[in-house]
């Protein structure tokens, strides 16, 4: 099966082009620092490999945010290339460059930490969790400071010394161990509840994602406090053992994002996302939904619950596909009545619960559009009702004209054949013959009037030969030189709106030969998009009204009776062009 692309909205794009000139300016600064770095450092392979952890907290953080703009996971991976790049400014010869990388060595860890109580929305989820994750910062940032302010350090470190005072550098590292030890205590303890909490499917991810994440943020104090001093391993070593712990962090939540659930639990995240956003650019609620679920056949229907049936958008009855076929239906309840269903390809979405959970976020917005969809409906019955009505109405005219014209202009044809042969007897009488005579010609002048009459009421070329036949006759009969332009061919129209628009250029040419003045009339007639124009102008004295006469005022209901619209355009001296617009789709 062949199936279409769904289209970014506009705000998508405009996230996208703007993580794309993130990157860049990212990989501008990086290679500036590199530069740089190579210039001062000894082993050039140590600024090498921060730019390159760096760079995949960068692509982690860039690929997230592109899924999930909504997911601040990808901000926060994106904050943590940040902290990288920051420290790897001490390899520079630049002391200010290296005083700046001094203040910020540790926030990597307090990033490290961000990551794992943000998972898997990129939101803090409780107080307890907000508060420890600003301890973290405080602990990388804050509690860093008497490392290098009371520290002797020589150039280009002695920037930030403020006194020589190692009493105040011991009691520092010991205040900072603890707190961080509380830190990482509580963030144990808040990831276990997680983990409680969860379905066996999400903890299996959980699982390992969260033990290699606070391995990961204790390794690096455990690794240069503990591990080199005790097993004498180089410096080099350890720190490239930390970069390595460092780098995986970001690759290990972008691969929970995509297991268990949570890459679908995204989506209907952006969902909801989407349906708290503002502004005139905002997509439809199903192409929201359709790019959400990743199903670009997915309908959208409504419950109409007068009719106990289902309605689209547009107020039309839909029929729901069969349970066993390959589309499926999740019904969609607010407060446990039902607005709607969501149609989808059950051979692309095996699984109904990703349907359900955005069904569940789109319930309230699916009522809202209910109820419109619900309005429109009734004005379509309403207006089919009305139309209903102008055609029995023209039923009735017809049956109308077909009696005068079977039944009394037969009658007087007989009449008048019978008055002729009374004329025509040798027998009669002078007096007789001019009776006769003088019946004759009255007769035919009724029947004549009689013929007028019938094809005012129903015009036996719209009956027989259709609008355009019609609206030909209706001009040859006309005192004055009229442009006829027609263009309805191929287009069905309803025998209520071929009498509607015969009777609107009927009416517009009566008016205008007898009170325009005018010396030349135009009549248009096309049919496009599902909707005939019908229009009668004239170059007359101009100066009419719709509520100027009982004709244009009938007209005027009965063109809105099959929702349409009529419009009359006549300033004073610039002659008159009466507009009908009617709906002619089939």
């Amino acid at each position: 099966m062949t199936r279409s692309r769904v289209t970014p909205s506009p705000a998508t794009r405009s996230t996208h082009l703007a993580l794309v000139l993130l990157v860049v300016a990212v990989a501008m600064i990086a290679v500036l620092e590199l530069v740089l770095g190579l210039d001062g450092a000894t082993e050039p392979w140590h600024p090498v490999l921060f730019q390159l952890v760096a760079a995949v907290y960068l692509g982690a953080g860039v690929l997230a945010w592109w899924w999930r703009p909504s997911n601040r996971l990808g901000l926060i991976m994106v904050v943590g290339c940040g902290a990288l790049l920051l420290g790897a400014l001490g390899f520079t010869t630049v002391p200010v460059l290296i005083a700046v990388s001094t203040v910020g060595a540790t926030m990597i860890l307090a990033v490290m930490v961000h990551l794992l109580h943000a998972f898997p929305s990129g939101r803090l989820r409780g107080r307890l969790s907000r508060w420890t994750v600003l301890g973290g910062y405080a602990v990388s940032l804050v509690l860093q400071a008497p490392q290098y302010l009371f520290a002797p350090a020589p150039p280009p470190y002695h920037l930030l010394g403020v006194a020589d005072r190692p009493a105040l550098v011991t009691t520092g590292l010991f205040v900072q161990a603890a707190a961080g030890a509380v830190v990482m205590v509580v963030t144990t303890v808040l990831l276990v509840r997680r983990l409680r909490a969860a379905d066996p499917p999400r903890r299996r991810v959980l699982a390992p994602l969260y033990s290699y994440g606070v391995v990961a943020v204790l390794f690096i104090p455990v690794s240069a406090n503990v591990i080199r001093p005790l097993l004498d391993v180089p410096p080099e070593t350890i720190g490239t053992a930390q970069l390595a712990v460092i780098g995986g962090v970001p690759l290990a939540f972008c691969l929970g994002l995509l297991r268990g659930g949570f890459a679908r639990t995204g989506e209907v995240e952006e969902l909801g996302a989407w349906l708290g956003g503002t502004g005139t650019a905002r997509t439809t609620l199903v192409e929201a939904l359709s790019r959400t679920l990743g199903d670009p056949t997915l309908q959208l229907v409504f419950w109409v619950p007068d009719t106990r049936e289902y309605v689209d958008a547009s107020g039309q009855p839909v029929d729901l596909p069969s349970v066993d076929g390959d589309r499926d239906v999740v019904t969609v309840d607010l407060d446990g009545r039902r607005v709607g269903a969501i149609v989808y390809d059950a051979t692309l979405l095996g699984d109904p619960e990703p349907v359900r959970a955005a069904g569940r976020v789109i319930a309230l917005a699916v009522d809202r559009e209910r109820l419109t969809a619900q309005l429109r409906a009734g004005e379509q019955a309403l207006r089919l009702s009305r139309e209903r009505l102008v055609e029995a109405g023209d039923l009735e005219r017809r049956r109308i004209a077909q009696n005068l014209h079977d039944g009394v202009q037969a009658e007087l044809v007989v009449l008048g054949l019978d008055a002729q042969r009374i004329a025509a007897d040798p027998a009669a009488t002078p007096a007789t013959v001019q009776a006769a005579t003088a019946l004759r010609a009255g007769i035919d002048v009724t029947a004549g009037e009689l013929r007028r009459f019938v094809y005012g009421v129903m015009p036996a070329p719209l009956l027989e030969r259709g609008l355009a036949a019609a609206a030909e006759d209706l001009v040859d009969h006309l005192p004055l030189r009229t442009r006829l332009e027609v263009s309805v061919d191929g287009q069905h129209l309803s025998s209520a709106v071929e009498s509607t628009a015969y009777f609107v250029l009927a009416e517009g040419l009566t008016n205008a030969v007898r009170h325009a003045q005018a010396r030349e009339l135009a009549v248009r007639l096309a049919a496009s998009d599902g909707t005939l124009l019908v229009e009668v102008g004239d170059d007359g004295v101009g100066g009419a009204h719709l509520n100027s006469g009982l004709g244009l005022r009938s007209l005027a209901d009965r063109v809105d009776v099959l929702g349409g619209r009529l419009r009359l355009d006549s300033p004073a001296g610039g002659g008159t062009r009466l507009t009908a617009e009617l709906p002619c789709a089939s």
